[in-house]
């Protein structure tokens, strides 16, 4: 499947904030924004132009869409469907990108960023109630239980790296985690308190494709 390939530090420069991408780094000094806080290019130190009310809501779009490291088809998908549901669509949204594969593994802190956890779920090693799942787009729901398959328990990856990590992990109240056996459970609805975004960019989003 087509992703982008290219420098993560770029994408967060671009739109002018932290979208912690890069898993541990990006809380360190060593994070793209607090060593170049400019968009990336030649004039990228230049003041920056006033964005237009189009250029604003574009901007929401990509940050969202960027943080679930998600193309511009599926997103677009995503975010038709839920305006044409009769539910409210900002909730909509947040719930259906919140519940994919790939950010649930995330979330638990099995992976460090999004990028890692859909790897993880790609190459085989979660399970979704007793059964391999490799879609990362694949909709969980409560209830459902995530677990790391027993024949890759014994990779270096999850014997020695996850450890380092997953106990320090900020999971939200939608899902828990046995740290010890890295058996998870989804226990709840995401919601967009849980989500960390920020309502004005979902509501941009919205105005964005209503166009």
């Amino acid at each position: 499947m087509a992703r982008y390939r290219g420098p993560k530090d770029k994408l967060e420069r671009r739109i002018g904030e932290k979208l912690f991408l890069k898993g541990e780094r990006s809380f360190s000094p060593k994070a793209a924004m607090v060593r170049r806080p400019y968009p990336p290019g030649e004039h990228g130190k230049k003041r920056a132009k006033r964005l237009s009310e189009y250029g604003t809501q574009l901007r929401k779009k990509q940050k969202v869409r960027i943080i679930y490291r998600l193309l511009e088809k599926k997103f677009k998908r995503y975010v038709t469907e839920a305006m044409t549901s009769p539910k409210e669509t900002t909730e909509l949204l947040v719930k259906t990108l919140e519940s994919r594969l790939d950010n649930v593994v995330y979330r638990m802190g099995i992976g460090q960023s999004r990028d890692q956890a859909r790897q993880l779920v790609n190459h085989g090693h979660i399970l979704v109630n007793k059964k391999k799942v490799s879609i990362p787009s694949f909709e969980t729901k409560r209830g459902d239980v995530i677990e790391i398959r027993e024949g890759s328990k014994k990779a270096t990856f999850f014997a020695s790296l996850v450890p380092q990590w997953i106990e320090k992990a900020d999971r939200p109240v939608w899902v828990k985690l046995n740290t010890k056996d890295m058996i998870g459970e989804v226990i709840g609805i995401p919601t967009i308190e849980d989500s960390g975004l920020e309502h004005n960019d979902l509501q941009g989003i919205v105005e964005f494709y209503s166009r």
